[in-house]
């Protein structure tokens, strides 16, 4: 079908980027909401003010972040390339320190600044919140950095930038909260558990997406913590694992006399290569673990050949008391009781000898090798993930500071190279908007649904993440009421409600919609050029 061109002004092009972007406003108010609700169960998402700080600090010493999760945060993004810039005392003191506890694995580095800005408290002192003895190996392997956050804290005046970021948080915010409402809802469903909010345990998930593909775990006593950058199903299962030690964690501690009479298991699964060195002499924390991968399959809900091929692998892997749990929680599953009562019966159900009688016959998987580098291997392809996310970073940065020639020319460079990649078209898109390029925008626009609807997945080239292609369904029913077509656009709306995995901003965009034709509302100034 030929589409009708565009007849609105390109202002209204402009308006609807606008919109996209000052959405996070909006939403800013529901979350907070939200949060007010989930505070009082003690499960909360939030975006915090000492991992914000400590991450402008590891922006300003030069750390690599992934810049590419910052696409609907252009502030954020302009106040980094800020950061990076900065001269001062206690900047140049900063990245001296840096450079010398800076360690090979740059995720390691940045799980110790992690760590830290979990146990310190609010800007401008960031004092640490327990004594010093009781500080995680982490946090005492940068003895110094918490005066040196303090300092450039000031210099950098990131109470100010903090205030006017906050915002975009949002839209984050608003995804992570709709996800962590399924995760407890089937969990707790599940376990038939309830998280009571008097027990003065706590679940948050904080929000900062330059941590990028990384998840971060960390727990001080009662106070469970993940933090998360890009929105993926690999983060959905972080948190799902996650939030699975704050419910399981305290059954088995609670119970360590019963789970110690089976710790001979432990001498057979240390003999598999693969079972991390943190299990071999922790029998507790191996049961423990073991119990959560156990609940995560049977949550996933596999076939029998399925269920089969993931409980070889976690014998091979030396989690050996995956399966025995496995069998356990299917009879839990035919019971009545919570989990806090059928525990016990679940760990006596487990027979040791019966268990190294059937472990005889398996052949644990050799260890893993190490990946080589790009330099080790000689392949070129391993460079071509950097590559593109320079390149997205890069035209994700124009649209940022509305120079749209280079955010076009940018985003046709990375698809001249790899022509199926999703978030290349979308940031094209944007960019076509924001230039007024109507038709290419709606085309753009059309392919990433059409791409979506062939292979949703998470973002890798030839896939369409499910944010992008809700957005993209929006985008198009907006362009649709502009042009006066109403049905199509209502047709648009309903396609983004029915992306599955869709993000709740969009969600909400497109109930919108499809209530409300979509019309710009003009706003002083807005006549004048994107500048």
């Amino acid at each position: 079908m030929t589409s009708k061109p565009i007849r609105k002004p390109m202002r209204n092009w402009v308006r609807i980027y606008s919109v996209a972007v000052l959405l996070a406003g909006a939403i800013v108010a529901s979350a907070a909401a939200l949060k007010a609700q989930s505070s009082a169960e003690s499960i909360s998402v939030e975006a915090s003010p000492q991992i914000f700080a400590t991450m402008c600090a590891l922006d300003a010493a030069g750390f690599d972040a992934d810049e590419s999760t910052l696409a609907e945060m252009p502030a954020r993004l302009a106040l980094r390339a800020d950061l990076l810039k900065m001269h001062g005392e206690a900047t140049e003191t900063l990245r001296q320190f840096y450079k010398d506890h800076a360690l090979a694995d740059p995720a390691d580095t940045l799980s110790r600044y992690i760590t830290f800005a979990l146990v310190v408290g609010p800007p401008p002192s960031f004092q640490f919140q327990m004594d010093t003895e009781q500080l995680p190996p982490d946090v005492l392997a940068i003895e110094g950095f918490q005066k040196l956050l303090a300092d450039f804290y000031r210099e950098a005046r990131l109470d100010v930038r903090w205030a006017k970021i906050e915002p975009e948080y949002g839209p984050a915010v608003e995804r992570y909260q709709s996800s962590l409402r399924r995760i407890v809802t089937v969990t707790n469903g599940y376990l038939r558990e309830i998280a009571k909010p008097s027990n003065g345990r706590m679940f948050t998930v904080y929000v900062e997406p330059l941590v990028g593909a990384r998840a971060n775990f960390r727990n001080s006593g009662d106070h469970y913590s993940i933090v998360v950058g890009t929105d993926s199903a690999a983060r959905f299962d972080a948190i799902q694992h996650a939030y699975l030690h704050f419910m399981l964690d305290r059954l088995v501690l609670r119970y360590r006399p019963l789970v110690d009479r089976k710790r001979a298991l432990l001498n057979v699964a240390g003999a598999a290569p693969r079972l991390p060195v943190e299990y071999h002499d922790d029998f507790v924390a191996f049961t423990d673990e073991c119990l959560i991968k156990a609940v995560e399959l049977r949550l996933r809900h596999l076939s029998k050949d399925q269920l089969d091929t993931s409980l070889m692998d976690a014998d091979k892997s030396g989690f050996i008391l995956v399966r025995p749990f496995v069998t356990q929680l299917q009879k839990f599953e035919k019971d009545e009781p919570a989990m806090t009562y059928y525990f016990p019966d679940m760990i006596t159900g487990i027979d040791v000898d019966a268990e190294q009688k059937r472990l005889q016959s398996v052949k644990f998987a050799a260890a893993e090798a190490a990946a080589p580098t790009p330099a080790q291997s000689g392949d070129s392809d391993n460079a071509q993930p950097s590559e593109l996310e320079r390149w997205l970073a890069e035209g994700n940065r124009a649209i940022a500071s509305r120079n749209t020639a280079l955010a076009e020319a940018t985003f046709e460079t990375a698809l001249g190279k790899y022509p199926d990649e999703p978030r290349a078209m979308y940031g094209l898109a944007i960019s076509s908007v924001l230039s007024g390029n109507g038709d290419r925008a709606k085309d753009l626009f059309k392919k990433i649904v059409s791409v979506g609807n062939s292979a949703t997945g998470t973002g890798q080239s030839g896939q369409a993440d499910p944010s992008l292609v809700a957005w993209s369904h929006v985008y198009l029913g907006r362009i649709h009421d502009l042009e006066d077509d109403r049905d199509l656009a209502v047709s648009e709306y309903r396609a983004a409600l029915a992306v599955d995995g869709a993000p709740e901003a969009a969600r909400v965009a497109a109930q919108s919609g499809v209530q409300t034709a979509y019309k710009a509302a003009e706003r002083p100034g807005e006549n004048e050029p994107v500048r």
